[in-house]
């Protein structure tokens, strides 16, 4: 039978071992020590050789230079300066070498750095002490032990190996004080352990470093605070608060906001019937007595966070590496889709609020427009206008703005590249269009068509650079969608690409009107406002009229693009089905556009009574003498030369339509709900004076109070204020209870995961061409890098390893 007991191994063949791998160590470290002094020596020799080497080659500049003097002057001219210093300094060179390479001086520079050999460690005595001392506790008797070349050396002699010799061999014989210091230590040790163990440790544990351990860790994990004062979270305010939170995955599947509100209401109706009538009990106020019921539900959950001690820093996809604006003046980015000259409300209205952002001095403001090359600009921007460079379309943009506001607008406008599509009709970003505005500003962004702008985006998230973003809604693309092949099939994937991109990007999106899908994190409310322009224009008809002069001369006309979707096919069959109620009505039609050629010939082939004329700004002079303003469209969200009529006191007609809303308290805008009724209305118009504004309807038609309403309502408010973003309390029981700050949001995390799998997507470009997008568009080209100034998009963004 094998026995796999060990033996027993003695306590001297253990401690041999272990000194034996000690001296192999020394022995290591001694042979290291003689490889560099042989590379200092080898080193010294070296520099020997290159004394001798530079003794020669002073010698041979000397004898060159002696030559050189005698070919250039034949007389018996005296050397140069130069030469005279050279051969006074060779003797001084020459000696100095000497002096350094003898081999004295070698001698002492080594023995200066060699290993002192007066220090000494006996290895061998130490081995034997350590041996001596385990005898003696195992046989309990006084033992002794050999050191090296001397006679029987007993335990307190070993330590004496530790000296330091004077010079000669008389010299002078010390122990070292630390090694002495160390040995008293030592004993005394030994002698308490003996006596009592719990002696050492006791002095331990009441020392005061044991102390401040104690009193760092409690510091660090604190403990809940009035824990028992809050009950815990029961089972229906858990649902309740899963059910709020899992809004996004209910909305995607089309479940309506207003169900899972009833949801979370009823879940949480008995748990606040039980807080109310306990708070009543007890003579308490209660937070819970508000009518909000996300507000209480919040504000539950934080105060049994705040109970626990815990503290939520940010979310599973949140960068929190953001704008740091504690330098003082914040920085408002706008990013728009389109820029002047071309005519559109994306390019206009972008450009007037920034012109009164920046009027309030209060931050500072950057226009972000898109850059068109060459061949794009003869596309887009009317009367074959472009520019060679973004300064010439930067004066453009200047002087446009201040002839009509009457202020110098101080902002920075800066450009980014973009492509225009002929099949959409509109510019597309190419690249991140977030580079472009500098870290150090990246503060608040305004994104004017946030979903058109992230259709492709494929770069950083907006709200991960920036502490705040807004999105403008300008466009009901459902609308124009509809009217192309498969269009319900496209209007229902835009739909839900939209409800994508905005819940990805933007903190808080507005919409113009209700014309437009109902998006996250929107609200409805009309941010625009009118040219000061048509306002003066307003102020001048009114007081004409005052003086009993004619302020209008001519009946009716449209202003607008001519495309299909602008309205041209609803004022066509309104007037081709009306023909002979309107019989004497003439309308004169402004407006350019690809499908100008179709309109006219349709209008041509109905016989209509419709005089069309070549576009123009709705400003000029030759459209002042119209008294009313004709506009059928339904696809526009919010038109803008609707309300530019209205500031010039013109009766407008248009269709009863959500676009429409925010007109109706205007006494001037007759809406109708069917063809019949639109008749009714012309007639009204053409039979009538239009009512002079008051002060309040001019002001709500302007920018100051367009501006007003959009820091309200897009809550810059209140983050140019310095409040922490969402950061919302109560006061409950004499205590502050902040929400946000303090609960996770699930909302956060499913928003970060659809801006993370959306960057993914469009970083593809099989999938980008199979939705639409611009070949190439994914990064700008070398045309935009020569125009912009740009590093190519591989400098940029290296992708090592490809």
């Amino acid at each position: 039978m094998i026995n796999l007991k060990p033996e027993p191994r003695t306590p001297s063949a253990s401690t041999n071992n272990a000194f034996s791998f000690i001296s192999k160590g020394w022995n290591e470290v001694r042979h290291s020590a003689d490889a560099d002094l042989q590379l200092m020596r080898a080193r010294a020799n070296s520099f020997k050789n290159l004394a001798t080497s530079f003794d020669r080659e002073l010698e041979n500049f000397i004898n060159s230079a002696s030559t050189f003097s005698a070919i250039k002057s034949s007389s018996a001219a005296q050397p140069p300066a130069e030469i005279d210093f050279v051969k006074k300094l060779q003797p001084k060179l020459s000696e100095f070498r000497r002096a350094y390479s003898s081999p004295d001086f070698s001698k002492k520079v080594l023995e200066k750095w060699s290993p002192r050999a007066r220090i000494r460690i006996d290895l061998s005595a130490i081995r034997n002490a350590i041996v001596s001392e385990v005898d003696e506790e195992f046989d309990g008797r006084e033992r002794s032990w050999r050191g090296r070349g001397r006679g029987r050396l007993k335990f307190k002699e070993f330590w004496g190996e530790w000296k330091w010799e004077g010079e000669g061999e008389n010299g002078r014989r010390k122990d070292w004080e630390p090694i002495r210091a160390f040995k008293m230590r030592l004993r005394e040790l030994e002698r308490r352990s003996s006596s009592s163990p719990v002696e050492i440790f006791g002095s331990f544990k009441n020392s005061e470093f044991v102390e401040k351990v104690k009193s760092s860790l409690k510091a660090i994990c604190k403990e809940p605070q009035e824990s028992k004062d809050v009950p815990p979270l029961d089972v229906p305010e858990l649902l309740a608060y899963l059910v709020r939170q899992s809004g996004p995955f209910l909305d995607q599947l089309g479940l309506r906001r207003d169900i899972c509100d009833k949801i979370v209401e009823s879940l949480c109706s008995k748990r606040k019937n039980q807080l109310l009538l306990r708070s009543l009990s007890e003579g308490e106020s209660s937070v819970l007595e508000s009518e909000n019921i996300n507000d209480e539900l919040d504000l539950r959950i934080a105060s049994v966070l705040q109970s626990t001690g815990h503290c939520y820093d940010g979310g599973f996809w949140v960068d929190s590496a953001k704008h740091d604006w504690s330098d003082g003046k914040r920085h408002v980015a706008i990013v728009t889709t389109a820029s002047l000259p071309w005519m559109t409300g994306t390019a206009v209205n972008p450009l007037f609020r920034a012109a009164y952002l920046a009027r309030s001095a209060q931050q500072n403001v950057t226009l972000l427009v898109p850059w068109l090359c060459k061949s794009d600009q003869e596309q887009v921007y009317p009367n074959n206008l472009t520019f060679s460079s973004t300064e010439e379309q930067e004066t453009y943009i200047r002087s446009w703005l201040e002839e009509r506001v009457g202020f110098n607008a101080d902002f920075k406008i800066s450009f980014y590249p973009g492509k225009f599509s002929k099949e959409r009709r509109s510019i597309i970003p190419a690249g991140d269009t977030s580079q472009f505005i500098p870290s150090k500003d990246a503060d608040i962004a305004i994104l004017e068509e946030p979903e058109h702008l992230n259709w492709y985006h494929h770069g950083k998230r907006w709200t991960d650079k920036f502490n705040h973003v807004v999105g403008v809604v300008h466009t009901n693309y459902l609308e124009y969608i509809k009217r192309e092949k498969n269009g319900a099939l496209q209007a229902f994937l835009v739909k839900h690409i939209n409800n994508w991109v905005t819940r990805a990007y933007c903190d808080k999106v507005l919409r113009l009107s209700a014309a437009t899908q109902d998006l996250p994190k929107s609200v409805i409310c009309n941010v625009h406002g009118v040219n000061p322009k048509f306002l003066q224009i307003g102020e001048k008809v009114a007081a004409e009229r005052e003086h009993g002069k004619q302020a209008f001369s001519k009946e009716a006309y449209f202003l607008g693009k001519m495309v299909w979707a602008k309205g041209y096919r609803e004022l066509i069959d309104l007037l081709a089905k009306h023909k002979n109620d309107l019989d004497d009505f003439k309308l004169d039609v402004f407006g350019n556009g690809e499908d100008a050629h179709e309109v006219q010939s349709a209008a041509k082939g109905l016989n209509l009574n419709l005089n069309f004329l070549k576009g123009r700004d709705h400003a000029d002079d030759s459209l002042h003498g119209y008294k009313v303003f004709i506009n059928p469209s339904v696809s526009d969200v919010l038109c803008t030369a609707t309300a530019e009529a209205l500031a010039m006191g013109k009766f407008v007609i248009c269709a009863d339509h959500p676009s429409n809303e925010f007109f109706r308290s205007f006494p001037n805008c007759l809406t109708y709900k069917s063809s019949e009724d639109f008749v009714a209305k012309v007639k009204e118009a053409l039979a009538n004076e239009p009512q002079p504004l008051t002060p309040e309807q001019r002001y709500n038609l302007s920018w100051e109070a367009a501006t007003q309403r959009f820091m309200e309502y897009s809550e810059l408010d209140r983050v140019l204020n310095n409040d922490k973003e969402g950061a919302r309390s109560s006061k409950t029981n004499g205590k502050i209870i902040t929400k946000s700050v303090s609960m996770p949001s699930l909302t956060e995390m499913v928003d970060g995961g659809l801006a993370f799998a959306h960057y993914c997507l469009t970083g593809n470009e099989v999938l980008r061409l199979c939705t639409g997008a611009i070949p190439g568009t994914r990064n700008y080209d070398s045309q935009h890098c020569k125009d912009l100034h740009l590093l190519p998009p591989q400098v940029e963004n290296p992708i090592y390893g490809w």
